[in-house]
């Protein structure tokens, strides 16, 4: 089918940017419409990883984001009574080479990355064009849109990429249900400036109040937001109110101090929905999985995921892989999404209690467990391009240590597989295979003990392959596992299969 681009992005929120970045640095044609004119100009995420901030290392604009973000120090959960029941540090370097829990303002994360696209070639972003329909047909798919004055066009386009949102229009269009996990809250969301008042003293507090459940977050600068789960009894006009916001943040939010430019009520929701590909059309970020906010992890799955998708399209355009190779995108990032939406919504369970009694038992636990509220360590992915049913380490997110001058890895690999391991192991490669690797331009390979020593020895193996989305292909001790893995590489699959 001729074409106009490879890929249409459907939404223009961070997922969708970071989609339209991330294929644009890879050398795909893209367009992302967003039906809104301006950008959305409040916080709806504020919180995301030291995997995320990977993503946005690779696409140049780390440095830039650390001007517009915090690092949290650390983290509490309080009870009725106000007893700290937990409180734990959180000011670290991590594996990722970046802080482990990072908080921002949405609208700044969201310029600094459509900035970034206007330095990418071969991709745009349409604001105020509405998409009206995704259609399949042979060989890729036809995307509709409108504009504001009423105006429709399509665009014909090898593959499209949901990120619309938990409303997904083309969730929806697809007739693709959801599962639910956990039950519907409502809670009143509340962002603005505290001004000369001291907030709480955590930068993250959980109060697992059985009078009313809340959160409490510092953001950048004067910022900060609260949530508050809304109880049987509330007037929905009352409790917006300055003096029901102090009333309810239990004076954290003094009438006076705090200034909001935004209070709204949402329904915390654990979804996932149960098709993440129809054919041409890829489902990502909220449209295809939403979770209590309690870990943090809705934004940085939804990086994950076009994180995940894309190289796997550049994979396939460039013809070193099939399209089967796409049915990957949903069987690894799926399981993943999931534990974080169970996870999530289990937590809620246990901190969203409005039963003294329960709220009790739950207390004495984590006085006696605090260990037990710490959060989880993050899954493998599921089944897919991976040697994971025969390496424990393979599926897992790899490290990216700092290198001897100083240099975080990723700044030297770039968006590549990366064979790293020692020379004794490389030498014993056959000749064919290592005249492949030195020959393929989608992989770098490593085997100068100042660049890799770190990894191996971390790792605790003579060699490992990371894919370009840094999560491990797999690992070896010996030359003969090495070489069965870089049969899995693509590009160098594509080599030997010619």
């Amino acid at each position: 089918m001729k074409t106009d681009v490879d890929v249409v992005v459907v939404g223009g929120g961070p997922v969708g940017s970071t989609a339209l970045a991330l294929l644009g640095q890879a050398g795909l044609t893209a367009i992302a419409f967003e039906k809104d004119a301006e950008m959305w100009p409040t916080a709806r995420a504020v919180h995301f990883d030291g995997e995320t901030m990977r993503t946005l290392q690779g696409l140049g604009i780390a440095s830039e984001f650390e001007r517009v973000t915090i690092p949290m120090k650390d983290v509490a959960i309080i009870n009725e009574d106000d007893e700290i029941l937990v409180h734990a540090s959180t000011d670290a370097i991590g594996g990722q080479a970046w802080h482990d829990h990072i908080s921002f303002h949405q609208p700044d994360v969201e310029k600094l990355i459509r900035s970034r696209l206007e330095h990418i070639p071969g991709v745009e972003l349409r604001s105020g064009e509405n998409v009206t329909r995704v259609e399949n047909v042979d060989g890729g798919v036809v995307v509709t849109t409108q504009s504001s004055d009423g105006t429709t066009d399509s665009t014909r386009a090898r593959w499209a990429i949901a990120a619309d949102g938990a409303r997904s229009s083309v969730r929806s269009s697809l007739g693709i249900e959801s599962d639910k996990f956990g039950e519907d809250e409502q809670w009143l969301v509340v962002d603005g400036q505290l001004v000369d008042s001291p907030g709480c003293d955590a930068d993250m507090v959980q109060f697992g109040r059985y009078s009313r459940p809340a959160l409490w977050l510092r953001l950048p600068g004067s910022r900060v937001r609260m949530e508050f789960m809304l109880m049987p009894d509330d007037d929905l006009d009352e409790i917006v109110t300055p003096e029901a916001v102090e009333r309810i943040s239990r004076g954290v939010l003094p009438v006076g101090n705090f200034f909001p430019d935004r209070q709204a009520i949402y329904t915390f929701r654990g979804r996932i929905a149960r098709e993440w590909r129809r054919e041409n059309i890829f489902l990502a970020g909220d449209a295809a999985h939403q979770a209590p906010p309690l870990f943090g992890q809705g934004l940085c799955a939804g990086i994950r995921d076009v994180q995940n998708l894309v190289w796997k399209l550049a994979t396939v355009l460039r013809g070193d892989a099939g399209d089967d190779l796409l049915d990957t995108y949903e069987s690894e990032r799926k399981p993943h999404a999931t534990f974080w939406v169970k996870t999530a919504s289990e937590q809620a369970v246990m901190i969203q209690t409005t039963s003294p009694e329960v709220a009790a038992g739950r207390d004495a636990f984590m006085k006696a467990h605090p260990e037990a509220s710490a959060a989880p360590a993050a899954p493998a992915l599921g089944p897919g391009l991976h040697a994971g049913d025969r390496d424990e380490r393979a599926g897992t997110l790899g490290p990216q240590p700092f290198l001897s001058d100083g240099v975080r890895l990723d700044d030297m690999v770039g968006p590549h597989f990366l064979v790293a391991t020692t020379r004794e192991i490389f030498d014993g490669l056959s000749p064919a295979a290592r005249s492949a690797l030195e020959g393929d331009g989608d992989v770098v390979t490593l085997t100068d003990p100042a660049k890799v020593g770190q990894i191996l020895k971390g790792l605790g193996v003579s060699a490992v392959v990371l894919r370009p989305d840094h999560y491990i292909l797999g690992a070896a001790d010996e030359v003969a596992e090495l070489e069965s893995l870089l049969g899995l590489i693509p590009s160098l699959a594509h080599q030997q299969a010619k």
